[in-house]
C-alpha cells in the first residue's frame, strides 16, 4: 500500500431515531444519524407485517396460470401420442 493516500479510518457514533447508538468504523470524520437499526426495524423486532401475499398469489395465478396449463396439455398429448407410436411400433 501506498502511504498517504488512504482516508484516516476513524471510529464513529451512528445514532438511531429510537435512540440506540452504535459505534462503527468509517472514513467520516463525524458521528451520523440514521432512520433505523436493528433494535426498532420490524424485520428484526418480529414486528413486521406480512403483506396479502393470497392475493398477489391468486393474481398471478389468474395472469399466468392458463399459460401453465396449456404447457402441461400440450406435454400429456405428446406422451400420449408418444405411447401410441411405440406401442403401434412393437405390434
Amino acid at each position: 500500500m501506498k502511504p498517504e493516500i488512504h482516508p484516516q479510518y476513524n471510529n464513529i457514533k451512528a445514532t438511531c431515531s429510537c435512540g440506540n447508538v452504535i459505534e462503527v468504523g468509517s472514513t467520516l470524520d463525524e458521528d451520523f444519524h440514521v432512520d433505523v437499526c436493528s433494535n426498532c426495524h420490524p424485520f428484526y423486532t418480529g414486528k413486521q407485517k406480512s403483506m396479502d401475499s393470497g392475493g398477489r398469489v391468486e393474481r398471478f395465478r389468474k395472469r399466468f396460470g392458463k399459460r401453465g396449463a396449456k404447457v402441461a396439455e400440450a406435454v400429456e398429448a405428446a406422451e400420449a401420442t408418444e405411447t401410441a407410436v411405440s406401442s403401434q411400433a412393437s405390434e
